[in-house]
This record gives structure tokens, sequence and C-alpha cells, in this order.
């Protein structure tokens, strides 16, 4: 894992790092970030924060993506209408049972070709072989299953037994109705795809957990966001 080049750039690697982490971890405006800096004395414009997310955030998905475990076998498949620029589009998203975002990827269609690029994408970029598929009852993810030899993997669904992958679009909700909609198909792609790094690291079930596993859990989280951040 390559460590991060913070050069020519007037403000520390702290400041950068927090910048980049604030705006991808919460559900934060890049002029709510300003004025959280602010407020710790650190005065920086929201043009600027805008241009550190684009430079760093990849990266800083890029190697927390290299440090996270295997997910589990066991994948949840499902597919959002966003608005992009005035259009229609779909958003097809992959998580695993516990609620890790696998891949992601915008697409203008909502065909069997667009379930096809997901599925590849899943299947070259995962460490692991998938037990099952859990799909709704869209009858392209049959068609690209059965072209990829998968067909007895999967397991289509009423809309109640996927619903790890429909709660799993909440987040993204929350940020498209903050950011008043996507821009562009490729803004979307690089943002959802660093959100989802990010949001895997630090994702926790409180309710499910003791306090101190949660402190535990949070610290290692912190610990690795370090590592993949670190100049």
């Amino acid at each position: 894992m390559r460590p991060i080049s913070f050069k020519r750039h007037r403000f520390p690697a702290d400041v950068i790092r927090h910048a980049v982490w604030l705006y991808f971890r919460f559900t934060l405006s890049f002029r709510d970030v300003e004025e959280l800096l602010a407020q710790r004395g650190i005065e920086v414009s929201y043009e600027t924060i805008r241009c550190w997310t684009i430079k760093f955030g990849p990266l800083f998905a890029r190697n927390l993506k290299r440090r996270r475990p295997a997910p589990s076998p066991r994948w949840h498949l499902d597919e959002m209408v966003c608005t992009v620029a005035g259009k229609r589009m779909y958003l097809w998203r992959a998580v695993d049972d516990e609620g890790e975002v696998l891949d992601l990827v915008m697409q203008r269609r909502r065909d069997t070709d667009a379930a096809l690029r997901l599925l590849k994408r899943l299947l070259r970029n995962q460490p692991i072989e998938p037990e099952t598929i859990t799909t709704d009852g869209l009858g392209s993810y049959v068609s690209a299953l059965r072209e990829l030899g998968l067909g007895d993997r999967h397991r289509p669904g009423r809309l109640q037994e996927n619903n790890r992958a429909e709660n799993s679009h909440l987040p993204i909700r929350r940020r498209e109705r903050k950011m008043q909609l996507f821009k562009s198909m490729a803004s979307a792609q690089r943002f959802l795809t660093t959100h989802a790094a990010i949001y895997n690291t630090f994702y926790q079930q409180p309710h499910l957990i003791s306090r101190a596993n949660l402190r535990r859990f949070r610290g290692e989280a912190f610990g690795v966001w370090n590592q993949a951040t670190a100049a």
C-alpha cells in the first residue's frame, strides 16, 4: 500500500484527512465541513474542501479496500432509481449479509446487460466466490446469472427477503438529498465508491454489541483509517 503524498498543499495532512473524513462519514455539505473546521480555528474555503475530496477521496478509498477482510459469501443485489443531471438513472449495488457494500455501478438502463456489468465487477474484484446471491424479482438477474453459470446460487425472493440490500440504500438517499441530487454519472460513481469504502470501515451496529466492543471496534476502525491515509 503506497503512502499518500500531501506535498504542495498549504494545510497539514491531518487537516486534509479530517476534512475528507467528515464529508464522507457524515451527511454534511462542503459548507458544513468548512464551518466545523472554522470552529476549530482552521480557516479553509468550501471549494478547497471540495478539491480535497476529489483528489484524496479515491486514494483513501483504494487503500481502505486493500485493508478490508474478505466479506461474507452471501450476497444481496438490488438497484435503486436516481436522478442524475435531471435524467433517470439506476444505481446497481451489492452488499453482503452483514451490510458491507461490495460494489456499485451507476448505469442508464435496468436490463440484463446492466445486471451483467455489476456481476462481472463483483466476480472480478471480490476475493471470494458467492455461496448465494439474493435478489428481488427482476428478471434481468435471472438472465445474467444464467449466462454466468451461477443460476444454482440464485435466491430470488420477495421484497422482505432482500431487506439487507433495501436498507443499505438509506444512507445513499440521505446523501442524495443533501447534495441536491447528483450532477453527473462520473461524479456520482466517484463519490459513491469513496463513500462506500469509508462507510464499510466505520460501519458498526451499536444496537447489537456492548459498549466495550463498540469502543474497541471504533478504535480499530480509526487505526485502519490512520494507516490507509498516512503520508
